[in-house]
């Protein structure tokens, strides 16, 4: 496989990985989440299917302003406000005070318009002008709401990962890794304990110790290759409430005394993937190799 034999420098180091690894407690799935569009509501499942860019549903459509541009909680909180639900054969979008709407999975063959999503230009088709309306007035912003087809093919960052590992409209990767102990060791810093959520992550693993998914390099989940190439900076969203979309300080202000590198704030690893298939809760995690440097010194 390509990733391992650029990852791996040692074939016996990874090994010795790997052995001390069996005597460390068990990591399991604990829950996992996608965000059918961005910055809206997550959905908990029990299951999941892995694609080529990610978590079935996952991020592949969002909402986008005059300029083609992505538009998310950091600017316009009240995002939060709208829940998102999967039905059959569609997405049921909900706003405490306007109502719901449906979104279907099939789309009609339009054509493909530009995107951007921070420095990326991409292809997605928009919805309907119905929903255009309804989500313009659920939000208060003009906006409009697009599609990532299937043959869009986002590229991630290569300066983290090589070309042909792609993802959907995330801001940068297919995966979101947690450790709940890491959210855990946050809450007993903090006056007041705050919910996953905050972070948005795709998998939240238990077992382990605090800020394990650091130093993950390569770990295999129902025969799924996953590898970490970038700890997650985390940003305002963090900082806003997902039921009531009112923003605080924390989890910023605790994170910032222990968890800053490079001038960022970490918590959570980006991961890519390679191959296909289903995971659920309660799916063993193997670490099949760790970074071998410290990534990133815990206080």
């Amino acid at each position: 496989m390509r990733w391992v034999q650029i990852l791996t420098e040692d074939t016996k180091k990874e090994d010795i990985f790997a052995a001390v690894h069996q005597s460390e407690p068990m990591l399991t799935i604990g829950e996992l989440h996608i965000y059918p569009i961005k910055s809206l509501g997550g959905i908990s499942l029990g299951s999941a299917v892995v694609t080529d860019r990610g978590l079935q549903y996952d991020r592949r459509w969002m909402l986008v302003d005059a300029q083609n541009r992505f538009i998310t909680q950091r600017e316009f909180p009240q995002l939060a406000l709208l829940k998102v639900q999967l039905e059959e054969d569609s997405l049921r979008v909900t706003h405490p005070d306007k109502g719901a709407v449906r979104i279907p999975f099939e789309q009609p063959a339009l054509s493909a318009q530009e995107v951007t999503i921070w420095n990326d230009t991409c292809s997605g088709v928009f919805v309907s002008a119905e929903l255009d309306h309804w989500f313009t007035e659920a939000t208060g912003i003009r906006c409009r709401l697009v599609h990532m087809p299937e043959n869009t093919r986002r590229q991630v960052d290569l300066t983290y990962a090589p070309e042909g590992f792609i993802t959907s409209f995330a801001d940068a990767y297919p995966f979101l890794l947690i450790g709940q102990a890491s959210l855990d060791d946050l809450n007993s810093r903090m006056a007041a304990s705050l919910p996953m959520n905050r972070f948005r992550p795709n998998i939240v693993f238990t077992g382990g110790t605090p800020y394990q998914e650091d130093i993950l390099k390569h770990i295999q989940i129902a025969g799924i290759s996953f590898y970490g190439v970038k700890l997650c900076a985390r940003c305002v969203l963090t900082t806003i409430n997902q039921q009531t979309a009112q923003k605080g300080k924390e989890p910023l202000k605790t994170l910032a005394t222990y968890r800053t590198k490079n001038n960022k704030i970490m918590f959570g690893q980006n991961l890519i993937h390679e191959g296909t298939g289903v995971l659920s809760v309660g799916d063993v995690i193997t670490v099949v190799a760790t970074h071998q440097e410290e990534r990133f010194m815990v206080g």
